[in-house]
């Protein structure tokens, strides 16, 4: 009865729109209330303590930075670089796009800030060069997800945490399937292109060219290759690379590029300080609902319902695939890996499933939810910057969401592809 009462409550809180991270706390407290087992304090407890991590600090950091950089002009420049590269093959413009989220998700670290930072330039740009608006939109809140996979990724720092797994082996694990989930969503762009005859830009691809964009824009990429290599080097840990990236950041955008003034500061910390506010509750929340299932030992009744279906280790893990994309559609990403991790984690591991390996199947499962309807935020941002119907951009992302899932399937059956750079 517990049980149905927190999930119950849950459910019926989405139901009603409720914020996720409201609803989260509401159900726990109601379950609390409702079964008498708990002191009224273990909310207010798990609120306070699942936050004091320094594993977590790493967040509002890296959202901070992905704030600075979004608005410093690093955008621009980077694809400045991939225009320069492929601008002139057809579907160039949409090609470009792509590569410039991937770039940029070696930045941000989160899907919807990859969409806000690339789509207010690329969409307006997309369809003056003739392209459909409601393409144009889909390839942002598409390849937006990628913002979560390649890393820096925030929901690999949660299960990182959650979980405790390494979070440096769990970024270097998302480089090779952010590329291949780029890669796929490009030959999607490529032939649609070419089907719908988008041309590439008259200008023909030269070293010269490529050499002038890759150079104006050599601040913009030395990013990723500081925080990742400072963290795969050993000189500093996930969340000091997190600080680093917003003191270069600032640095880059302020007195390199100089277009972030120092008027706008107060602009950028307070739209991160709110999204950094969200996050964590959503966070603690999250740890709160996770920990009664815990305690009402709702993991091992799940646990044994699946290996009462088949204990085939392939059967388990499509099991689980299916049940985090449907999760993904419904749930917050964050909230969804801290409650889900200490549930499936053990079930993994029991079944063979290397616990990083696991990492970057539930981060790539979760991130298709970005562009999924009823509750893909990357719609929601690109809906709003390009004016298209959320009805029409959702369909208008299904040949994507197709080319992610059949990577997804390669990520999932061939651990290699995951784990060949850690030991």
């Amino acid at each position: 009865m517990t049980t149905a009462v927190l999930f119950g409550g849950f459910a019926l809180l989405l139901f009603l729109s409720v914020p996720i991270g409201i609803a989260l706390g509401l159900a726990t407290l109601v379950t609390i209330v409702f079964s008498g087992s708990l002191p009224l304090e273990f909310l207010a407890k798990e609120l306070v303590t699942s936050v004091d991590s320094f594993p977590l600090m790493a967040v509002p950091f890296f959202i901070l930075a992905g704030e600075i950089m979004g608005k410093g002009g690093i955008s621009e420049r980077l694809f400045s670089v991939a225009n320069a590269i492929v601008g002139n093959k057809t579907g160039g413009f949409a090609i470009a796009t792509i590569v410039t989220c991937m770039f940029f998700a070696a930045i941000s670290g989160s899907g919807p800030a990859t969409v806000a930072a690339i789509g207010g330039i690329m969409i307006p740009a997309m369809v003056r060069q003739g392209y459909d608006k409601k393409f144009a939109a889909a390839v942002v809140a598409a390849a937006g997800s990628i913002g979560v996979i390649i890393p820096p990724s925030i929901p690999m720092v949660m299960y990182g945490v959650t979980g405790n797994v390494s979070i440096g082996d769990l970024f270097i694990s998302g480089i090779v399937p952010g590329i291949l989930v780029g890669l796929a969503m490009i030959l999607w762009a490529w032939y649609y292109s070419k089907k719908m005859g988008y041309k590439g830009l008259d200008e023909k691809t030269s070293f010269k060219k490529i050499w002038t964009a890759t150079w104006e824009a050599k601040w913009a990429i030395l990013i990723p290759v500081i925080i990742l290599g400072g963290i795969y080097g050993g000189i500093f840990t996930p969340t000091e690379a997190a600080v680093v990236a917003v003191v270069y950041g600032l640095f880059a955008a302020t007195v390199l590029y100089r277009e972030l003034k120092i008027k706008d500061l107060p602009k950028v910390i307070y739209d991160s300080a709110l999204t950094t506010a969200t996050v964590l509750i959503i966070v603690g929340a999250a740890n709160a609902f996770g920990r009664l299932l815990t305690i009402e030992q709702i993991p091992n009744q799940i646990a044994g319902w699946l290996m009462s279906i088949s204990t085939n280790p392939t059967v388990i893990i499509l099991l689980i695939t299916v049940l985090l994309l449907i999760v993904g559609m419904f749930m917050d990403t964050l909230a969804a890996i801290i409650i889900l991790t200490p549930i499936l984690l053990p079930i993994v591991v029991q079944i063979g499933v290397d616990p990083v390996h696991f990492g970057i199947l539930m981060v790539v499962n979760l991130a298709i939810g970005f562009f999924t309807p009823p509750v893909g935020v990357n719609l929601f941002v690109a809906s709003g910057i390009s004016g298209v119907p959320m009805e029409k951009l959702s369909r208008a992302v299904i040949p994507f969401l197709i080319a992610m899932l059949i990577t997804l399937l390669f990520i999932t059956f061939i651990p290699w592809i995951t784990l060949m750079f850690i030991g």
